[in-house]
């Protein structure tokens, strides 16, 4: 049974909530794929406090993504607005001011100047605390949700990978079933220069030293053995879920660089042995994909 669910960090989450009669709001999460932890917040000004705590609860919440947060504060329609005159005026004193120093012939906007934040004040402004105990209180709510839309494509995710994993292995396995044309050929190949070196009288340690080397390149069990371990070390780290993306994508680069290790003492053998090199082909084909998946798993 699995510790914790797999998520992906691909999201998104909204909840509405009332603070008094006539100001609700509206908040938003929204997550994808990053490296880290990187939070991103789009607030009223002034909300300094509240995003600290708001960025304490997503912190305890989630371990890796790019996290945006959006606050909207919502009025209702028949709510009563004054004007700022204090900030209103000074902004149109000293936009006058300015015209008669430059001698432009210039009028303020007044559709410019009620878009200045706090030109327009409400009649219905929350009590202090009272805007953020009630977006803090939705937060829970929120990020339940997020995390269940996450864990949603995590499980999508998890099935494509065990899929590809037994792509893998069926491709290792018929790479083992024709290992022994490599290694028939490359015996080939050894008889014919072990004739060359002995015709030509070479000294006998090179002679061991060339048959060493063939030998060597010849044999792709290793690579087939640790290919084995990595996938069944995947398939262990899915079953106990949670935060795993980053070690499944090690065991996948690690898995490439054994299939092409295998392709490398493989490539140029004709015959039986051009099958090694289509299988590992599709081996690589199926490690690409799963990167894909797991670099968007938290």
């Amino acid at each position: 049974m699995k510790n914790m669910p797999l998520r992906s960090m691909t999201g998104f989450a909204q909840v509405k909530g009332q603070v008094n009669g006539r100001l609700s709001f509206t908040l938003s999460l929204k997550s994808v794929n990053h490296r880290f932890l990187d939070l991103h917040f789009r607030m009223p000004s002034d909300s300094d406090d509240l995003e600290m705590k708001l960025r304490r609860q997503l912190k305890d919440k989630l371990a890796r993504g790019h996290v945006e947060l959006t606050l909207n504060i919502e009025r209702s329609s028949n709510e009563s607005v004054s004007l700022n005159r204090e900030l209103v005026g000074g902004y149109i004193q000293a936009f006058r001011a300015a015209a008669a120093e430059f001698g432009l012939a210039a009028e303020p906007d007044l559709n410019v100047i009620l878009r200045i934040p706090g030109a327009l004040e409400s009649a219905a402004l929350p009590a202090d605390g009272e805007l953020e105990a009630a977006v803090l209180g939705k937060m829970e709510e929120v990020m339940n949700r997020l995390n269940g839309m996450r864990e949603e494509e995590g499980r999508s995710a998890e099935v494509e990978l065990r899929q590809r994993m037994a792509h893998v292995q069926k491709a290792r396995l018929e790479v083992e079933k024709h290992r022994h044309a490599t290694l028939r050929t490359y015996a080939d190949k050894l008889k014919t220069r072990l004739q060359e070196l002995i015709g030509s009288q070479v000294d006998p340690e090179r002679i061991l030293q060339e048959a060493a080397l063939l030998v060597d390149r010849s044999d792709i069990q290793e690579e087939l053995v640790r290919l084995d371990m990595h996938v069944k070390h995947f398939l262990g780290l899915l079953d106990e879920g949670g935060e795993i993306g980053k070690k499944l994508d090690f065991l996948l680069q690690e898995m490439n660089r054994e299939a092409n290790t295998l392709l490398s003492k493989t490539s140029g053998l004709a015959g039986e042995a051009l099958q090694i090199t289509e299988f590992g082909l599709s081996m690589k084909a199926d490690i690409e994909k799963a990167r894909e998946q797991v670099q968007n798993l938290e």
